[in-house]
């Protein structure tokens, strides 16, 4: 599916919908995890499109100078510390305290490339509700991949293809972006690992938001060793798809969009 699947509509429909100033402009967040990553950052945060709004790095108790490098490269960055270990706790800590009108996640590690940005803010300002970055679409492409995380990868989602429909083509990926008003829909309070990106992508299937994906581009980390567990991580990951398997639907409000009577279809 591509942009062109969603519908014109006025963009003041879409300022009053989401709850911003008529004739106004989205704001937006950028949350970076962030853990020993000073050797990194000088990657990523420099390259982070000037017209951003606020850009939130999570610090998960680094030994380096993650902090002091970050603020360095981005004076007005708003630094916040995990109290929980994982990259679930970080992410949900740092969307806890965002103030934009559209929340990104990216990467610390310089594996994402920032100038990807444009593409999930222009899905959301076309009418989804959550956009997901793909490897294993058209346009994409990992280079950070073992034969048997991509593997995996491929179970896992068709795992979810089955119960949970949707046609995603990628599945543990961490570059999303997605409306703030649809975070009470994705329940990210019990993932506090990297199976988080699993919890957001099937939560937003199972709330029936408006999901859209963009083609992303994964290199290999620059500096360092990643900190995810491959085994570890992937039994976690579908532990979660288990569990949300038997929960019960999410409560969702009445949402933007179809309160507004605007219709797209989801991938």
């Amino acid at each position: 599916m591509t942009a062109a699947a969603f519908p014109q509509r006025p963009a003041m429909e879409i300022f009053k919908a989401a709850g911003m100033p008529l004739g106004g402009t989205a704001r937006i967040s950028v949350v970076v995890p962030a853990m020993n990553e000073a050797k990194n950052l000088p990657h990523v945060l420099p390259h982070i499109p000037a017209w951003v709004d606020e850009v939130i790095l999570v610090d998960g108790n680094s030994t380096d100078d993650t902090i002091a490098v970050a603020r360095e490269l981005l004076p007005d960055i708003i630094v916040l510390q995990q109290e929980k270990r994982g990259k679930g706790s970080a992410l949900y800590t740092g969307f806890s305290a965002a103030k934009g009108d559209i929340i990104i996640t990216l990467d610390a590690d310089g594996s994402a490339d920032p100038g990807e940005i444009p593409a999930f803010v222009g899905a959301l300002l076309a009418g989804a509700d959550f956009v997901k970055g793909s490897r294993f679409m058209q346009g994409g492409d990992t280079t950070d991949m073992e034969w048997y995380r991509k593997l995996g990868n491929w179970g896992l989602l068709r795992l979810v293809r089955l119960r949970f429909g949707g046609k995603f083509t990628d599945l543990c990926y961490g570059y999303n972006a997605f409306w703030r008003d649809v975070l009470p829909c994705l329940n990210l309070e019990q993932a506090t690992g990297f199976e988080i990106e699993t919890q957001m992508n099937v939560q937003a299937l199972r709330a029936e938001l408006n999901v859209f994906e963009v083609a992303s581009k994964e290199f290999p980390r620059i500096h360092g060793t990643s900190n995810l567990r491959t085994f570890p991580d992937g039994w976690r990951v579908l532990k979660t798809i288990v569990r949300l398997g038997i929960s019960p639907l999410p409560k969702v409000p009445a949402r933007r969009r179809a309160a507004a009577g605007l219709q797209q279809p989801s991938i």
